[in-house]
């Protein structure tokens, strides 16, 4: 299950995620079914998933949100939209949104999101080595949609991140911006990262931290933010891709959902039934 959007790149690399990790999932068992979900802007949706399920037979569902870390939408919206919880507040917003809730009959576990262990400081280092040149020169910026109500935790990640980074590729300045709706979507979020580190060094690696390439944030976002600092050309380093694809990802996937998935009961031989 992920955020959903309206950039078509966005959603096939969600679906390209959910056809690396079927087989494996399968082949593990006792899941026998995978199905991708998104929560907003685009079909299917958590509750048409949930409403297939239910009229296929299923007894259990395991909900693995492909989120960064702590947030309104895994601690309000998703329970709220699968049955789990009933804030009123979350109710009106979501029908608001436009966003369908379903109680299924089955039951459901949800599973944490993606900050757990260092798949991301993984993935960012090895984005991070893939642009630099002369780490003793360069600062690394990191940006990520973020959010004001669980700000202290976004930034938290980050800076993890950016010690992890500074420990094992030698970059020893780092700083962070975001590009969600925490800033009002300004680029100038994003140049004001990167002058804070072209401050100390000559050259900013940018690096997006985000699950996806959308055109509106690594393109549009973030691009007209490297645009706005002067001599960007020479001085900015960017390439414009993002978390996925990981094979680390489709790795936490895979036992995350083994673990939640409730133990399949033993079939007793024939002669003691």
């Amino acid at each position: 299950m992920s955020h959903g959007s309206r950039s078509a790149a966005w959603r096939q690399a969600l679906l390209d995620l959910e056809q690396r990790v079927r087989g494996p999932i399968l082949a593990r068992g006792p899941a026998v079914e995978v199905r991708t979900a998104f929560m907003e802007y685009t079909e299917p949706s958590i509750a048409t998933r949930l409403r297939e399920f239910d009229a296929e037979g299923f007894t259990a569902v395991v909900v693995v949100p492909v989120f960064l870390t702590v947030s309104p939408h895994t601690f309000d919206d998703l329970p709220t939209i699968i049955g789990l919880k009933a804030d009123p507040a979350a109710v009106r917003q979501l029908q608001a949104e436009g966003i369908a809730r379903y109680h299924p009959k089955a039951e459901v576990r949800i599973t944490p999101a993606l900050d757990f262990g260092d798949l991301l400081e993984r993935n960012v280092l090895r984005r991070v080595r893939a642009l630099s040149k002369q780490s003793a020169h360069e600062g690394m910026v990191l940006v990520a949609y973020g959010d004001a109500t669980y700000e202290k935790e976004w930034t938290a990640l980050l800076a993890r991140v950016g010690r992890y980074v500074q420990q094992h590729a030698g970059i020893e300045v780092f700083d962070y911006g975001w590009c969600g709706h925490m800033v009002h979507y300004d680029p100038n979020a994003t140049t004001e990262a990167i002058l804070r580190v072209l401050e100390q060094r000559s050259t900013a690696l940018v690096v997006p931290v985000l699950v996806a390439f959308d055109e509106m944030f690594q393109v549009k976002i973030i691009g007209d933010g490297i645009a706005l600092v002067p001599g960007s050309r020479e001085r900015v380093v960017y390439r414009p891709d993002a978390i996925l694809p990981d094979a680390g990802v489709e790795a936490w996937i895979l036992e995350a959902a083994t673990a939640a998935l409730p133990p399949v009961a033993p079939v007793a031989p024939a002669a003691s039934r």
